[in-house]
């Protein structure tokens, strides 16, 4: 079972001085839950090569089991600085696609052309597509074989208003995601804030959170047929 990780490239939190980019549990859980299971996982970004990390994702307020195991994976590391060019990936290779979030994806993936292809591609084969967090943002712009845009009249969730408006960057992020999760005809669903909550529409998996990385990725696991080593 192949699965295809898609990583932000971007680093800059909009006109501010700090760094963002992806964030590091909603990487490293979905990867070993994945990886423990079977899967073959191949990491792709838009520019390749070393993705950028959000580092408060590295803060020891966010570090769980997973990203502890991934702080003294070498392979990971590796593997990690070489992801593939977007550009450069056949969809036809891979059973899924799954994108971890972090606040970078608003700027690069949500609008990428080759990315916006691959999940047009993995859908209109009837291949899942699975994001969390701000990554649902990457689905804002894909269509259905008939045109439709792709969230339109689907179950979906991503980081709420109210969780953008705690972390006080409502008014930095290019856009607020459940706003346009909405506008797109999304009919979003949200747990309270910071708890875990994951749906499934068909083939979109999306969830709400950091703490949502790991509910999102046991409904991966059984879309695949996949069971947890």
């Amino acid at each position: 079972m192949n699965v295809l990780f898609v990583l932000t490239s971007h680093k800059k939190l909009g006109n501010t001085d700090e760094k963002t980019g992806f964030w590091i549990e909603e990487f490293a859980s979905p990867y070993y839950l994945l990886s423990d299971a079977g899967a073959d996982i191949t990491l792709a970004s838009p520019k390749g090569g070393q993705p950028p990390v959000d580092p408060k994702s590295e803060l020891p307020e966010s570090q769980t089991d997973a990203t502890r195991r991934l702080q003294e994976d070498s392979m990971i590391h590796e593997k990690l600085s070489q992801t593939k060019k977007l550009s450069e990936v056949d969809a036809s290779h891979y059973d899924a696609i799954f994108y971890p979030g972090g606040h970078g994806p608003l700027w690069d993936l949500a609008n990428d052309e080759d990315s916006i292809r691959l999940i047009e591609s993995f859908y209109n084969s009837g291949k899942p597509v699975a994001a969390v967090c701000h990554a649902p943002s990457v689905l804002l712009h894909a269509k259905t074989s008939e045109g439709a845009p792709l969230v339109q009249g689907r179950d979906v969730t991503g980081f709420t208003n109210t969780e953008e408006i705690a972390v006080g960057l409502e008014n930095v992020v290019p856009f607020l995601l459940e706003d346009e999760l909405k506008s797109k005809g999304g009919h979003y669903r949200s747990a309270d804030e910071w708890a875990a909550f994951a749906i499934k529409d068909g083939l979109l998996i999306t969830g709400q959170n950091p703490a949502s990385s790991e509910a999102v990725t046991e409904i991966l696991l059984k879309e695949l047929g996949l069971v947890k080593a």
